[in-house]
C-alpha cells in the first residue's frame, strides 16, 4: 500500500497533460493514471510515448491516450485536444507541463528564437486553456495547473528567454483565474525547484553543482519527478476546490 495520498474525486476524470512522454511529465501521466483518471496527454517525443503507454498498461493501471503533437503548432494543438476530448470526454484537469530549457547567451537571442522559445515554454498554455474552458463550463468546472520555474528566482545563467516565459506564466495564471472563477475553474501556476530528470542528470548534474543545491536548499535531498506530481494530483482532487490564483513552489526549500 503507497505512503500517499489517494484522490477518490480523481477517479473516471479526464485529464489532459502536455509535454507527457518523459521527465515531469511522464511522472504526472502516471500518477493520475494510478488514481484511476481518464488520462490523455501529447507529446512530441512518439517512442517514449508508446513506451510509458506500455509501461503503465503493464503495471495494471488504465493505459493513458496518447497523441503526438507539437505544441508551437497551435491550430493543429488544438485539433488534438478537441479529439481528445472527444474520446475521454471533456477535460476536467488540464497540466500545461510541456517546455524547453535550452541554454542561449544574449547574442544568440534573434526575434525568431524568442518567438520560438516563447512558443514552447509560454504560448501553448494559453491557448490549451482556450480550448478546454468550453467543455470544463458545461462540466461546472475544472481544475488547470501551469508550470513556471524556478530558474528565473535562482537566475540561472544563460536561460532568459525561458525566464521571461517562465516568469510570464504566474501573472497570465493569476489574470485568468480572476475571469474563470465565476464559472468554477480554477487556476494555480506550480514552480519546480531543480528537478532530477534524467535530461537534468545527463546535462547538468555535476559533484560541484550537486552540492551546491544541497547549501541552497533548506532540505538536503534531491527532488524528484514524483514530488512534483503528487502536488499536481492535489490541485487537480477535489479537496483543493477553493484554491486558485496561486503559486505552489516545491523547490525543498531554496527560494
Amino acid at each position: 500500500m503507497s505512503q500517499f495520498a489517494s484522490y477518490p474525486s480523481l477517479a473516471g476524470r479526464p485529464v489532459l497533460v502536455s509535454g507527457g512522454g518523459s521527465g515531469i511529465g511522464a511522472s504526472i501521466v502516471e500518477h493520475f493514471a494510478e488514481q484511476g483518471a481518464k488520462v490523455g496527454f501529447v507529446d512530441i517525443d512518439e517512442a517514449a510515448s508508446v513506451a510509458l503507454v506500455d509501461q503503465i498498461k503493464a503495471a495494471g493501471h488504465p493505459a493513458p491516450l496518447f497523441a503526438k503533437a507539437d505544441v508551437r503548432d497551435l491550430a493543429a494543438y488544438q485539433a488534438t485536444i478537441d479529439g481528445m476530448a472527444g474520446k475521454l470526454g471533456a477535460f476536467k484537469v488540464l497540466v500545461n507541463n510541456a517546455a524547453r530549457d535550452d541554454r542561449h547567451t544574449i547574442d544568440q537571442v534573434t526575434p525568431a528564437f524568442w518567438d520560438e522559445r516563447i512558443a514552447v515554454n509560454l504560448r501553448h498554455q494559453y491557448f490549451a486553456i482556450q480550448s478546454v474552458v468550453p467543455g470544463m463550463k458545461k462540466a461546472g468546472g475544472g481544475s488547470i495547473i501551469n508550470f513556471s520555474s524556478v530558474s528565473y528566482h535562482a537566475m540561472t545563467p544563460q536561460l532568459s528567454v525561458y525566464q521571461a516565459a517562465k516568469a510570464a506564466v504566474i501573472g497570465m495564471t493569476r489574470g485568468l483565474a480572476r475571469d474563470l472563477g465565476p464559472d468554477n475553474i480554477r487556476l494555480n501556476s506550480l514552480t519546480p525547484g531543480w528537478i532530477m530528470t534524467q535530461r537534468q542528470i545527463d546535462l547538468w548534474l555535476t559533484p560541484e553543482a550537486e552540492a551546491a543545491l544541497m547549501v541552497a536548499q533548506c532540505l538536503k535531498e534531491k527532488i524528484y519527478p514524483p514530488d512534483i506530481a503528487r502536488m499536481v494530483l492535489w490541485l487537480a482532487a477535489d479537496d483543493s476546490r477553493l484554491v486558485t490564483a496561486q503559486n505552489f513552489v516545491v523547490d525543498g526549500g531554496r527560494m
